[in-house]
């Protein structure tokens, strides 16, 4: 559920996979996994656009070895050195074959880090573009992703029920780390510190913002649940 707050190992029991690699495409056959960070010293330069319904992801480097001692020097690789896909290049190739017309976006489900052990679900996204940019003195992927409502756990690709929602956003980081801090990573109605959720005081279909702390609150599952069936 978007908004979750998880741990490393909650997250990577919820997959089913040691999710160590930030891009895991098309687990179990099903749809792909995304770990993103947007803290001043992330080591990729991840962007949320439009209010929180855009996400540009950038692609990964390759592995630091003793030949390469600085991958940031390097080209993001399309393909490995057996000649297969890399990570991005998966995730490229099928951006391009969406925008080409040959299949449906494929779903994929974003993780974002907060800080160090917590993690929180920012949901379901499509993926319907990629591009190669210069970045300083090299070139690294971009994947454009869009924000989804919900989506089939058990599926790699959207659906007419998976349809980009105007209701859908990502709360901006700054804005979870603030909330996160003020309310003492516990739930303002009990103090629970486990199953806590980024929750909208007013829901954004109703006019509420994602984009102002004072309208996002910690609620534990119990209380969130308890709010949303409250709310007529």
């Amino acid at each position: 559920m978007r908004g979750n707050i998880i741990s490393y190992l909650e997250m990577c029991q919820i997959e089913g996979a040691n999710l160590q690699r930030g891009m895991n495409f098309r687990l179990r056959g099903g749809y792909s996994v995304i770990l993103m960070s947007l803290h001043a010293n992330a080591p990729y330069q991840d962007r949320i656009e439009d209010d929180g319904s855009i996400l540009i992801y950038e692609g990964h480097d390759i592995a630091r070895t003793a030949a390469t001692k600085n991958p940031k020097s390097v080209d993001q690789p399309e393909f490995l050195p057996s000649g297969k896909l890399s990570e991005n290049g998966k995730f490229h190739k099928a951006a391009q074959d969406f925008k080409s017309g040959q299949k449906k976006p494929d779903i994929v489900r974003v993780y974002e880090k907060i800080k160090k052990g917590i993690w929180s679900d920012n949901g379901f996204f499509n993926l319907v573009d990629s591009w190669r940019e210069q970045d300083e003195s090299r070139t690294v992927f971009k994947f454009k992703l869009l924000t989804v409502e919900s989506a089939s756990c058990d599926k790699a690709f959207f659906s007419e029920e998976d349809r980009p929602s105007k209701h859908s956003r990502i709360i901006p980081t700054a804005i979870k780390i603030a909330v996160w801090k003020r309310d003492s990573g516990k739930c303002v109605e009990c103090g629970a510190s486990d199953e806590l959720h980024f929750d909208h005081i007013l829901p954004y279909s109703k006019g509420g913002t994602s984009l102002s702390a004072d309208n996002i609150q910690l609620l534990c599952a119990r209380h969130n649940l308890s709010k949303s069936a409250n709310i007529q």
